[in-house]
C-alpha cells in the first residue's frame, strides 16, 4: 500500500490517502502568521516517539529541517494558528497516523 498525507492549511486538516483514496481526515494546528507552515512538498524522513516538551507523544520530522508533524500537550490549540510551523496533531491521533505511514510518505502541505 502506498500512503500519502496531504495538508490543507486553508481548512486546518490532515488528509492521510491511501493508494490515491482519503481514508482519514485529522484536524490540525497550523504556523501562526510571523511563523507559517510552509506549502511544498515533503517527505517524512524520522520519527522520534516521547520527544519531550511540546510535541507531545510523537514527532515525524519532514525532509524540510525542523518541520515536523507532532502530537501536542496543548490539546486546546488544535484548529488555532499557533505554532512555529509545525503540523499539530491530538496525541491520539499523531499515534494513529505513526503506526500507518513509513518513513518517506509523501506530505503536500497546501494554502
Amino acid at each position: 500500500m502506498v500512503y500519502a498525507i496531504i495538508v490543507d492549511l486553508s481548512d486546518r486538516q490532515l488528509y492521510l490517502l491511501r493508494n490515491g483514496s482519503t481514508i482519514n481526515a485529522y484536524p490540525i494546528g497550523i504556523g501562526k502568521m510571523l511563523t507559517p507552515t510552509p506549502a511544498g512538498k515533503y517527505y517524512i524522513v524520522s520519527k522520534v516517539s516521547n520527544p519531550g516538551g511540546p510535541f507531545g507523544v510523537m514527532w515525524m520530522g519532514l525532509s524540510r529541517p525542523h518541520y515536523g508533524i507532532h502530537g501536542t500537550n496543548n490539546p486546546g490549540s488544535i484548529g488555532q494558528q499557533v505554532s512555529h510551523g509545525c503540523i499539530r496533531m491530538y496525541n491520539s491521533d499523531v499515534l494513529q497516523l505513526a503506526r500507518l505511514v513509513p518513513i518517506g510518505t509523501a506530505v503536500i502541505i497546501r494554502e
